[in-house]
């Protein structure tokens, strides 16, 4: 049986489509939900009529996204991102910083017809704005990568300064160990001086 479509069906077409379904399908799914009517004569004329004042407003829609896609298709953007001394970019860059960098330029592009995959490495990419469903933007992204390595640097001479400490602390434990080994010395002089006292 013949069906207009009254609303887009994922896999058997779009809204104001007319296609042909399985009897079943139509009257127990389609109809009964109100996503397509039985196409009869009267219908389709209808249709028809409703097509025709709707391709003046189509046709203005398309052309203003002809012309917004000019003006996109003539922009180049350069995004700055914070990135690892590998030169990793820290998170990603993607379609929320360019529909930021294009709205600081003038343009109000909803990011979710922003089409850009997330970004990890400085490079040049091409960022795809869906306007209409046959017209589409093409715009440069340009990543450059700013390294973060002060970081590094200052991390350095904190490890240092303990190590200069433990030198300083052993040189005393030295010194202390020559004192123990006077005092057998002392006691062997002794010894002889009563001997002699012994033989007079």
């Amino acid at each position: 049986m013949e069906i207009i479509l009254k609303e887009d069906v994922i896999g058997l077409g779009y809204k104001n489509d007319i296609v042909n379904v399985k009897a079943g399908y139509g009257r127990n799914f389609l109809i009964p939900t109100g996503k397509g009517v039985i196409a009869s004569e009267s219908a389709k004329k209808v249709l028809a009529e409703e097509l025709k004042q709707k391709a003046v407003k189509l046709a203005k829609i398309k052309a203003e996204a002809e012309a917004l896609a000019e003006k996109l298709n003539a922009v180049s953007l350069t995004i700055n991102a914070k990135a690892s001394s590998t030169g990793v970019i820290y998170g990603s860059v993607n379609n929320v910083q360019v529909a930021e960098e294009l709205q600081e330029l003038g343009f109000d592009i909803d990011r979710k017809i922003i089409a850009l995959k997330d970004v990890k490495t400085a490079g040049e990419y091409v960022a795809i704005v869906k306007l209409h469903k046959e017209v589409a933007a093409q715009v440069p992204v340009t990543v450059t990568v700013e390294m973060d390595k002060p970081e590094v640097q200052e991390e350095a001479p904190v490890e240092k300064k303990p190590r200069k400490a433990k030198k300083e602390e052993e040189a005393p434990a030295e010194e202390e160990a020559p004192v123990v080994e006077e005092t057998p010395e002392v006691e062997e002089a002794e010894a002889p001086a009563e001997e002699e006292k012994t033989e007079e």
